[in-house]
């Protein structure tokens, strides 16, 4: 019984069932369509329409030049033909501004000639396929979310280049470490074997990095802002600023053969005969990322440091906060170094740019709108405003030359939250008020804030009062509290419901309109199924041994492993030569790397490409023990009592508080 009982809870060790899940895009299953905008709302999305330059055109004739070939059906409903639905005619529950970037984003994608020899595929997934002619071959720049989505890309690519389209694909490159950037790799290798592979410095471990060890909070607050679970139409998603939205399928990754700049921030690299310039611009957008020059082609890849939009300073389903100031001069180091020269600009995502003149003008306002997000935040902060108030305060310091021009405006990333973001960066998230420096719980603070307001009926009447005079800001905040406070008020939870879907109509950020109008779908119907995986097995297969058990130590219930004391360990990785002591201590789970076995309760040697298969789910470390291909000596109990300490992540963790049943 204890033999059995051991193997269990090793297997429970190295069980990343949930993990290693695929990316997944099911959405809502009930009849859900939400409610019209309020006069309120049509009146504040009208007032944002006159503040608009729509006479600019420039973003739609660039996304429409050159086309080479459009979709055919079946490579069109890989996406797009779910936002059919969008028209000329902007609806009254869309901001105007954002609707316009819907209606970009539609503009007829296919195959796309950038310049002599480049070639993008637009509109298949988030991001876009490039081909860069080779000596022998193409270079593939970015190859989406999944491989069913990089394949047919490609496929639809080949078939219709006006020449060389029989040639092989040659070299794939990453130009960061998110995964609509790598994770169709499995797709051009499986149609390529011999392609050869490159990625920004440091991109594996900054894969790991950001989708495992917050993975499981990341995925469910992925699904608030991509909207995982909302339907596609007026009242629901419309756009992902980036692009349409998510292509459907299979994460996955193949590790670099050859990884780029790891020596500087400069490098220069003749890749089938084709010279391309690297500069690394990590700690940007991606903590691994570069940008490509290529000389004889006079074009800059300049990755995702540019877009038809503002981007994300922090992103909102979490992630590192990214440095404003160094991404602002990042593209100014671009200007310098290749803005006398440039004839095309093109990117991950939306159309090139075209004309020294216009990219050095584009190159430009996009330096200074993330160096004025920045350096305004600060003067504002040294100006003593709080975290609260900044997203509000740096509207006004919005130069005109900025503010009317499209791609500027705050579709990924807003101005509200970038800027909170520079502040929690230097300043962190408190702001010196001492009444926020240790706050209640929030269900306590709740409960205290309605008692305070006379009750949960007198804070609804009030609620209502200012709903019907289109105060949304506030009502969400009051009633918020109310709902905390009692989860069974069916009347609270319906009016802040009706006030998030508002208050999604009026959201610029695609982002911000998702996470309202979800908040809105969770209090009426509850959490629904869907939410997208942010780490897929090819990723968890990728880790070594030290995040893998950087991992399990955040699943440590510490309560439940002081119990167990001090447990020492060594696992050994005989494949690779490397050796791991990992210590149980005060409820504590820490590992390092050492040159030899330490004083231990126990030992586990197991080869690191067997801990892969495991986590692929091809084999269990119980049959490998069985097998003989792993062997656990010493005191075997100290491998269960680490197991047993360990918690299962609620995948679908409450957020907003969802219907009493």
């Amino acid at each position: 019984m204890k033999q059995t009982l051991m193997a269990i809870s090793i297997m429970s060790l190295f069980s990343f069932n949930a993990l290693a899940a695929q990316h997944e895009h099911d959405h809502i299953t009930v009849d859900y369509e939400g409610k019209a905008a309020t006069e309120h709302t049509i009146a504040h999305n009208q007032a944002v329409a006159k503040t608009l330059n729509f006479a600019d055109t420039r973003a739609f004739e660039q996304s429409s030049k050159n086309l080479v070939a459009k979709f055919d059906k079946a490579t069109a409903d890989i996406l797009r033909a779910e936002f059919a639905f969008i028209s000329d005619e902007i609806p009254d529950s869309v901001n105007p501004s954002l609707y316009r970037q819907a209606q970009l984003n539609m503009v007829p994608n296919g195959l796309y000639k950038v310049s002599d020899g480049i070639y993008q595929v637009r509109g298949t997934d988030l991001s876009n396929l490039t081909l860069i002619r080779s000596d022998n071959g193409w270079i593939a720049y970015d190859v989406l979310l999944t491989k069913e989505a990089a394949k047919a890309s490609l496929q639809f690519a080949l078939k219709n280049l006006p020449k060389d389209g029989d040639l092989p694909v040659v070299a794939m490159i990453y130009s960061h470490s998110h995964a609509d950037h790598f994770g169709g790799a499995r797709g051009v290798q499986e149609m390529f074997p011999d392609v050869k592979v490159y990625g920004s410095d440091n991109i594996t471990k900054e894969i790991v990095d950001e989708n495992v060890l917050a993975g499981n909070a990341m995925s469910r607050r992925a699904a608030y802002q991509y909207g995982a679970t909302l339907g596609k139409h007026d009242h629901g998603i419309v756009d992902a600023a980036l692009g349409k939205g998510l292509s459907k399928g299979e994460i996955t990754y193949v590790a670099p053969d050859y990884t780029l700049n790891s020596e500087g921030k400069w490098e220069t690299l003749t890749i089938d005969g084709l010279e391309m310039v690297f500069m690394d611009a990590s700690g940007t957008e991606a903590e691994s990322e570069m940008i490509t020059y290529i000389p004889s082609k006079k074009a800059l890849w300049t990755a995702e440091l540019t877009y038809q939009g503002m981007h994300n300073i922090y992103t909102l389903r979490g992630a590192k906060v990214r440095d404003a100031l160094k991404w602002s001069k990042d593209i100014n180091e671009m200007i310098n170094a290749f803005g006398q020269d440039v004839e095309v600009l093109f990117a991950s995502h939306s159309a090139p740019v075209w004309g020294n003149q216009a990219i050095n003008d584009f190159l430009r306002l996009q330096r200074d709108n993330y160096g004025l997000v920045h350096n305004q935040t600060l003067r504002l902060a040294n100006d003593g405003v709080g975290i609260q108030d900044i997203g509000d305060a740096i509207q006004d310091t919005i130069p005109e030359s900025i503010y009317k021009t499209w791609h500027t405006n705050g579709y990924h990333g807003t101005y509200s939250h970038n800027a909170k973001a520079v502040y929690n960066k230097y300043l962190g998230y408190f702001d010196m008020n001492p009444a926020n420096l240790n706050p209640l719980p929030t269900k306590q603070e709740s409960a205290k804030f309605v008692e305070y307001m006379g009750g949960a009926d007198a804070a609804i009447k009030r609620a209502k009062d200012d709903y019907a005079q289109g105060e949304y800001r506030f009502v969400a905040t009051a009633l918020n509290k109310v709902v905390m406070a009692e989860p069974e008020n069916d009347s609270a939870r319906q009016l802040l419901a009706d006030t998030y879907e508002q208050l999604g109509y009026q959201a610029e950020g695609a982002g911000w309109r998702n996470i309202y109008l979800t908040g809105a779908q969770e209090l009426r119907v509850g959490i629904q199924a869907g939410a997208p995986k942010t780490a897929s097995a090819d990723v968890i297969s990728e880790m070594d041994m030290p995040t893998l058990f950087d991992f399990l130590a955040v699943k440590i219930d510490s309560q439940q492993a002081a119990k167990h004391g001090l447990v020492k360990m060594n696992v050994i990785t005989p494949d690779t030569k490397d050796i791991l002591y990992i210590e149980l201590s005060n409820g504590n789970l820490s590992n390092a790397v050492v040159d030899k076995e330490q004083a231990a309760d126990a030992n586990l040697m197991v080869n690191k490409a067997d801990v892969n298969r495991i986590l692929l789910g091809q084999v269990t470390l119980k049959a490998l023990l069985a097998s003989g291909d792993a062997k656990l000596t010493g005191d075997k109990t100290a491998f269960s009592k680490i197991a047993d300490s360990m918690v299962e992540f609620t995948p679908d963790f409450e957020i907003v508080p969802t219907p009493v049943k």
